[in-house]
């Protein structure tokens, strides 16, 4: 009989005793009518009753536990047991993906050792081909030393020869550079002399069209005055009026009082006493001239005489212009400008100088748009000590007209003379003081 035959026996034998004990134990109680814990005696054998089927358990339960260490672990350490196990499977799955992996790797690098093998093999003829080439390669090597020692001796020789040349190369260059630099200073000089005169015979070119201009009017007015007495010239301002409107009726109205002007003016000239309308003007200009002006911007309105006329014409056709009164020059503004060196001219000659600045002043005002036909220095007084005190200095100057104030469309063109010397003012018409002398 097997040992576990044996345990079960022993077991069901032991149980058997004990409930047989138990169950006389209960009789006897039941029949002393015992009582335990302040019980009745019917629970009190209850009582003994359930002490005996525990007893029975117990007794049960420590024979199986003493008796099989592998019941024993199995009821008490069933938990650990199972999550040992959970371990050991997870390991066991990691250890048989890594042992794939370590195949894998192992069947490349088994193919990695046969490549290189043949490399091996390969290269094992390669370095024989490369050593019999060395030899060769030695043997052209000392050839190609005894040729070398024999070009840097020659090299030696030909760097001598290249600094040498490189020093004169550097003395050419310098003196190259010198000259260059001098050409190119005359060049820029003579570019600005030719940019001066050009830039005067612009100026020369525009006056000689001006004069010739002030020529052939002045042929058309002796040509006038040799049939008649002109009294009034072709474009002659009869009446002009500074204007900003910003509607119709007062444009309408400014107009009418600028014609009544441009009237009075006539009659002065051609029939003196006279009260008749004489200035005659289309309805087409004056529309115009109103809806040019009605902007509200500052204009200049100047009533023209369309033809020559003589004493005692009985109408003077007429035509109405406007500009814009704009701002031409600033105060400070340089208008025109010349030299002259006082030491080598003569009064007269200076004098000359001056008038031509002031006619180029005049030119280039009206070029601009300023519609006087005249330009203002001031005192005479300050122009004769400026020219007195002009002809003391014994160099060239820079003669200067600029502007003395804010000049607009209207005028006039108020000036000052500056005479000045590298930037630097010498002498100037405004505010200029009489001086005893100097010699600069």
């Amino acid at each position: 009989m097997s040992g576990g035959e044996i345990l079960i026996l022993a077991v069901l034998i032991l149980g058997a005793v004990i409930a047989t004990l138990g169950d006389r134990i209960g009789t006897r109680v039941g029949k002393a009518r015992l009582s335990l814990f302040n019980l009745r005696p019917r629970k009190t054998a209850t009582l003994v009753t359930i002490f005996t089927g525990i007893l029975i358990s117990a007794s049960t339960l420590g024979i199986l536990f003493a008796a099989s260490n592998q019941l024993r672990t199995g009821v008490f350490e069933l938990g650990t047991i199972q999550r040992r196990l959970r371990n050991t499977r997870t390991e066991l799955e990691a250890a048989r993906n890594q042992k794939g992996q370590v195949e894998s790797e192992l069947t490349k690098a088994r193919a990695d050792r046969a490549s290189a093998k043949k490399q091996l093999t390969e290269t094992n003829q390669s370095l024989r081909g490369a050593i019999a080439e060395r030899s060769r390669a030695q043997a052209e090597t000392a050839r190609t030393q005894t040729a070398l020692n024999l070009t840097q001796g020659r090299l030696a020789k030909v760097s001598q020869q290249a600094l040498r040349l490189r020093s004169e190369i550097g003395q050419l260059q310098v003196a190259r550079d010198r000259v260059i630099a001098q050409r190119e200073q005359e060049i820029r000089a003579r570019d600005q002399i030719i940019q001066q005169r050009e830039a005067r015979l612009k100026d020369l070119e525009k006056q000689q069209e001006a004069l010739a201009r002030d020529v052939q009017a002045l042929q058309l007015t002796a040509q006038g005055l040799r049939t008649g007495n002109v009294v009034i010239q072709r474009g002659q301002v009869l009446a002009s009026l500074p204007l900003r409107t910003t509607n119709t009726a007062t444009a309408k109205q400014a107009i009418d009082q600028l014609l009544r002007e441009a009237n009075q003016s006539a009659l002065r000239l051609v029939r003196p006493g006279a009260s008749e309308q004489i200035v005659q003007i289309t309805n087409a200009d004056v529309k115009q001239l109103i809806e040019q002006i009605d902007d509200g911007q500052d204009y200049i309105v100047r009533i023209y005489s369309g033809a020559n006329y003589l004493v005692g014409e009985k109408f003077i056709q007429v035509f109405a212009d406007a500009v814009k009164n704009r701002v031409i020059f600033l105060a400070g503004d340089v208008v025109a400008g010349t030299s002259l060196n006082p030491s080598t001219m003569s009064d007269d000659q200076i004098q000359q100088r001056i008038n031509l600045l002031l006619a180029a002043a005049n030119f280039r005002a009206r070029n601009l748009g300023v519609l006087t036909d005249s330009v203002q220095i001031g005192r005479i007084q300050d122009v004769i000590t400026f020219i007195e005190q002009l002809k003391q200095y014994k160099q060239t100057v820079e003669l200067k007209a600029v502007a003395a104030d804010v000049t607009y469309t209207a005028g006039p063109l108020n000036i000052d003379l500056i005479a000045s010397q590298n930037g630097q003012v010498l002498l100037r018409t405004k505010n200029l003081a009489p001086t005893g002398g100097q010699t600069p």
